[in-house]
């Protein structure tokens, strides 16, 4: 027989139809709560449990759920009267069952602040009546800034910067909500494919930084008065004129000290690629019109890393991630086992000496590679 922890469960799995009715102003439903009319198989346990059932309905506590009967004969305790039906018959019922009454009165007050602001919010209430009750309380700020976006659409400013009378960081805390709403009232100035909250509604953001230095002495002197070594963001890294036609991107921080010995070379700088976070490099467009080349760890992740990166630069020439480099260097070190199954976009060379590391898990790091041996390379390149 079901138990009353069983139909407190089962009621607030309904909380949510519940809700959504009212929400559309649609009269309350009786609650009907499905239970099991199998008796138990002792006369005792029959009157426990019900006794059990009867003490936390509306008929004892004065609210709640209220049981119907019925006088059923059975084979094992003989003739009783059995629960037939439970259900809960009116709106405070149900909710002073459930401890909602204040929480449903508070949701249908900011719901008529919500709608008198933006009656185009009706359908997201209804579907989704929880996210009102979730953020009770923020619902005059949430509306502040909803507000301002509708009149000015395009910011153009830092959300910490936006002239709207909430804590600094109440927009950063609640993204998730003011973003679900933005993209209905704002609908036709989102742009839908940004992630990114700032990106996403046209907003400043933090931008990642691109270290780079200059090999180039005549660069170095007549561009940035004799600075080499520097860090810009990556749209005024996109946006660099500058007459350069060799670029390196060397992978990791412990490389980055490396190149900083590089030797100087015509029209050349290096930037430190940091792993896979090349991706930043991906839309800048003046490295399609140069000699580009990558010098990775020789291990499964640099060849991936490659890869990845050739993928964006089909041009891109790997440097001292050879077989004679790996040879004349490698003290068998173990790398990181590598689980990749896709197929990698090497040349022949590359894709063998890949598979002998990734099967044999092996790794020769770059600063393992002598600086005198680096240098010699890159004056002949």
């Amino acid at each position: 027989m079901i138990s009353p922890s069983e139909i407190r469960n089962k009621a607030e799995k309904k909380y949510l139809f519940f809700l959504q009715q009212i929400v559309q102003g649609l009269p309350f439903l009786r609650v009907q709560i499905p239970g099991d009319k199998t008796p138990s198989r002792t006369l005792l346990d029959l009157q426990r449990e019900i006794s059990a059932l009867v003490s936390q309905s509306k008929e004892r506590k004065g609210f709640g759920y209220t049981i119907d009967f019925q006088t059923v004969k059975t084979k094992s305790i003989g003739t009783q009267a059995l629960p037939i039906n439970i259900y809960f018959d009116s709106q405070r019922d149900f909710l002073k069952y459930l401890g909602k009454e204040k929480e449903v009165e508070s949701l249908l007050a900011d719901i008529e602040k919500i709608l008198t602001e933006f009656p185009e919010l009706k359908n997201w209430i209804c579907q989704f009546p929880t996210r009102v009750i979730n953020h009770q309380g923020k619902w005059e700020n949430i509306l502040k800034v909803c507000r301002y976006f509708k009149i000015v659409p395009k910011p153009d400013c830092y959300v910490r910067e936006l002239p709207i009378d909430v804590h600094t960081k109440f927009v950063e805390s609640n993204q998730g909500i003011i973003r679900e709403i933005l993209d209905i009232i704002i609908q036709q100035h989102v742009n839908g494919t940004e992630r990114d909250f700032e990106k996403r509604f046209n907003l400043k953001y933090s931008e990642p930084f691109i270290r780079f230095k200059i090999l180039d002495n005549e660069i170095s002197k007549r561009y940035f008065s004799n600075i080499e070594d520097m860090a810009v963001s990556v749209s005024h890294f996109k946006s660099l004129n500058l007459p350069v036609k060799k670029v390196i991107v060397v992978e990791n921080k412990t490389t980055l000290y490396t190149f900083l010995t590089l030797p100087k070379m015509d029209g050349a700088i290096a930037i430190f690629g940091s792993g896979y976070g090349l991706k930043t490099l991906e839309r800048i467009d003046w490295l399609t019109k140069v000699d580009l080349f990558y010098w990775g760890d020789i291990d499964a992740q640099g060849f991936e890393i490659l890869s990845q990166f050739r993928g964006y630069f089909p041009h891109v020439s790997s440097v001292l991630m050879d077989s004679a480099t790996y040879d004349r260097y490698s003290e068998h070190h173990t790398g990181t086992p590598s689980y990749l199954t896709i197929k990698l976009n090497l040349t022949d060379s590359e894709q063998e000496l890949y598979n002998f590391l990734k099967i044999n898990n092996l790794r020769l790091e770059q600063e393992k590679i002598p600086f005198s041996y680096v240098n010699e390379y890159f004056q002949q390149l």
